[in-house]
């Protein structure tokens, strides 16, 4: 009753005909394949979603996701009318749902067309929902909704039962949080670099925008006069950088390699020089410290230090790292991170963290974090995976 109370109350807002049906959208769903919902409640959830729906589209090429919510298109309005037109014309498989704050009139809607409803990473605190404080609350039948929920703590979950949810419905999981998908690479030319760069020092400057590389520049050739076979692998952010960068590395003087034009780095070299990302997870396997370009100008918002830190380099970085900085703060609170700003900070942090022993242990603690919501996200896939094949089966 008291969902009910709720949907009737919602349903003034909607865009139900005089004749009390739900006008239906003309457009038919795109594509053939099995639709995931991925539905997040704040941008730091989204980010983190959006790792999950990465995961799960390697695993099921065939699913088509859909993303709302914060970061992403917006959901319907929440009106029965709304939420039951999106739901007839997406009609998801899947539905993934972050936070404490419900939609029960989506909810309900995607139950009702045979979405299969699970919640990621429920708190041990109070829900929240978007109606009336003086309606009968839904929030324990919309909570009966969902097929699966995984809590972040025991807490979360004998608060969940005190509301009705089933054990069977419950899963033991963890806080979601945004983790690093390590970058692909080829083992035998990672296999051949390690074996050609093993006896030097390397440090990478990554995704670097061209406004950036005087400053990387100067602090590899002060850098060089402490240990004069450092050498420093240089990825533009992509080809347009690459162009203006390529005659400030030539301008240098230093000892350059070009990795398009197919050369390979010698006991002379000094700094590689890539056309663009496409080989970043060889050079993040490769170098044990890396500048995460984007960071030190105005305007980029930074690099995702999670690509990094996935694969076990230590991260240096500018005062510009926008939607970022949460996740930067907690590597540089844990040692794994530290922040420059100048030629001249740049060159003394590369020359004290490029032993291997300081570089090691930043990039302990970064692959901590970075992998923190790892085992969450491979479980949920699990769990999503097995829901698909169910389905196939039906």
């Amino acid at each position: 009753m008291s969902l009910r109370a709720y949907l009737a109350f919602a349903r003034g807002g909607g865009t139900t005909r005089p004749d009390g049906q739900i006008p239906q959208s003309d457009e038919p769903r795109p594509g053939n394949g099995p639709v995931v919902l991925a539905h997040a409640e704040t941008e730091e959830a989204g980010r983190a979603l959006s790792v999950f729906c990465t995961r799960l589209e390697s695993l099921r090429p065939e699913i088509q996701i859909l993303k709302t919510g914060a970061g992403a298109a917006d959901a319907p309005p929440e009106t029965p009318a709304d939420t039951a037109r999106f739901a007839e014309r997406w009609r998801p498989a899947l539905a993934f749902f972050t936070g404490q704050h419900l939609r029960p009139a989506f909810l309900a809607a995607l139950q009702e067309t045979g979405t299969r409803l699970t919640l990621i990473g429920a708190r041990d605190a109070a829900f929240s929902h978007p109606g009336q404080r003086w309606l009968p609350d839904p929030l324990p039948t919309t909570l009966t909704l969902f097929d699966r929920i995984f809590t972040a703590t025991p807490g979360a979950a004998r608060r969940l039962r005190r509301l009705g949810v089933a054990d069977e419905v419950l899963r033991d999981g963890a806080e979601l949080r945004e983790t690093g998908l390590p970058l692909p690479v080829s083992d035998r030319l990672l296999e051949e670099m390690s074996a050609l760069l093993s006896p030097r020092p390397v440090w990478l400057a990554a995704r670097l925008r061209a406004d950036e590389a005087d400053v990387i520049l100067r602090a590899h050739r002060a850098a060089v006069r402490l240990a004069h076979r450092l050498l420093l692998i240089v990825v533009p952010q992509d080809r347009e950088d690459h162009a203006r960068i390529a005659p400030m590395v030539a301008a240098s003087g230093m000892r350059c390699c070009r990795w398009e034009d197919g050369d390979m780095p010698d006991e002379n070299t000094q700094i590689v020089l890539a056309e663009d990302t496409a080989d970043l997870g060889l050079w993040y396997r490769l170098a044990p410290l890396a500048f995460l370009g984007g960071s030190l100008v105005a305007g980029s918002g930074g690099t995702n230090p999670l690509e990094a830190a996935a694969l076990g380099t230590a991260v240096l970085y500018g005062p510009n790292i926008g939607r970022h900085l949460p996740v930067y703060s907690q590597l540089a609170e844990l040692g794994a991170a530290r922040i420059v700003r100048d030629a001249d900070s740049l060159s003394g942090a590369v020359s004290q963290l490029i032993a291997p022993d300081r570089a090691a242990s930043m990039a302990h603690a970064g692959w901590d974090v970075a992998t923190a919501g790892a085992a969450l996200i491979d479980a949920v896939c699990d769990d999503a995976c097995e829901a698909l094949d169910a389905r196939e089966a039906r």
